[in-house]
């Protein structure tokens, strides 16, 4: 059985039409609202390439139904503003963007992490970052952009 339902997403009231409410929000971000910041990897919570924040929570997506975020405010990576962030500038600015991929999901986490400390210990950012996959940079560049963006040294 279809329904249809509204969701609260980077501040806009969005309605879902005809929707099952068996969908994951992921699902429910990417294929029917337009939003493909939040990337579909491993569908299972593991690599947290598609976490986003429910009221202020950082969640994985792919294991909330789109249902269950009724009523709830849901920020993706594309909320946080376009490239304009400390996070997001710092990320391009130290080259810890390779192919992209595990991006969106690190801002999420990196965003998180500063929004709720702004000196984050080593060991706090490995904490941090620890639900995030990236096979790409080998996480050095990452490192960098957290403490340039913690610094304040993003262009």
């Amino acid at each position: 059985m279809n329904e249809t339902y509204g969701l609260r997403i980077n501040g806009r009231d969005e309605q879902v039409r005809e929707a099952w409410l068996g969908e994951s929000l992921l699902y429910v971000l990417r294929e029917r609202l337009g939003l493909p910041g939040s990337k579909n990897a491993c569908e299972q919570g593991e690599c947290g390439s598609c976490s986003v924040f429910c009221d202020g929570v950082l969640v994985n997506a792919c294991c909330l139904l789109a249902a269950d975020a009724v009523d709830a405010e849901v920020t993706t990576v594309e909320g946080l503003g376009a490239g304009s962030t400390p996070v997001q500038r710092a990320f391009l600015d130290e080259g810890a963007v390779q192919c992209g991929f595990c991006t969106p999901g690190l801002v999420m986490a990196v965003t998180d992490l500063l929004q709720r400390t702004s000196d984050p210990s080593e060991t706090e950012l490995r904490e941090a970052i620890s639900g995030n996959l990236c096979r790409c940079t080998g996480y050095g560049r990452i490192f960098a952009a957290v403490r340039a963006a913690q610094q304040g040294d993003a262009q």
